[in-house]
């Protein structure tokens, strides 16, 4: 979803596990991403990197979510604030809701309800980001979920759409099979590592890439998308 406009995402939690996890797959979808571990330094980030979405743990030592919240949305009302709980309960979503919080999140979730989410954030609140881009001779449209090679649309089935655009935003750099699976196909998907090779072969049919000059095999260590 990300079209490289610097989208920038601020993670508040105190289980380093789980900021590990979520840093991963949001810098995996090409999103600028920092962390804090409490509220007090969350609000410290916020003033210097500007996010446009932060993800909000409410139990946590110090500060808790909610007062962060108000004070967050205090200094920017543009800001989106995803709060995520343990609590399955009513009460705390009124309160997050009515400190300013535009969304709640129920501990344990997905990955990809989390993404969902922000990318409703983002369109929501944040418009403009959204335009067309582009990229070497591709261009990006997201909200028609369109890519375009030399002005010409490419006819892709929905993951072949993620795929293309994954590694056109990550172009110059090596994508190993896992990384690519894990951003793709979510890292909870369970089969062969080959079905990457044949969703490229697609691609490169597509792209009349036969001596594979866009779609570069790096024998041993993945793809790589060159413009050059």
């Amino acid at each position: 979803m990300n079209n490289e406009k610097n989208i920038r995402i601020l993670l508040v939690d105190d289980e380093p596990h789980i900021l590990q996890f979520l840093v991963m797959g949001l810098e995996g979808e090409g999103y600028q991403v920092r962390t804090a571990p409490d509220g007090l330094n969350a609000v410290t980030a916020a003033a210097e990197f500007q996010p446009h979405v932060v993800v909000l743990d409410v139990m946590m030592p110090g500060m808790d979510g909610f007062e962060t919240c108000r004070l967050l949305k205090k200094k920017s009302t543009d800001v989106a604030v995803i709060m995520l709980t343990a609590k399955d309960e009513i009460e705390d979503r009124v309160k997050g809701l009515k400190l300013g919080a535009d969304d709640y999140l129920v501990k344990p979730f997905s990955f990809d309800e989390l993404l969902a989410r922000i990318e409703a954030r983002l369109r929501n609140q944040f418009p403009s980001l959204f335009g067309k881009v582009a990229l070497g001779p591709f261009g990006l449209d997201d909200r028609r979920r369109e890519i375009t090679h030399e002005g010409k649309v490419l006819e892709l089935s929905p993951t072949e759409y993620d795929l293309l655009r994954y590694m056109i935003v990550n172009h110059g750099i090596v994508l190993s099979k896992s990384r690519i699976l894990d951003a793709v196909w979510g890292y909870d998907f369970g089969g062969e590592e080959n079905i990457v090779e044949v969703y490229v072969r697609s691609l490169r049919d597509k792209l009349s890439d036969k001596e594979h000059r866009l779609i570069r095999t790096i024998r041993g260590a993945g793809y790589r998308v060159d413009f050059a």
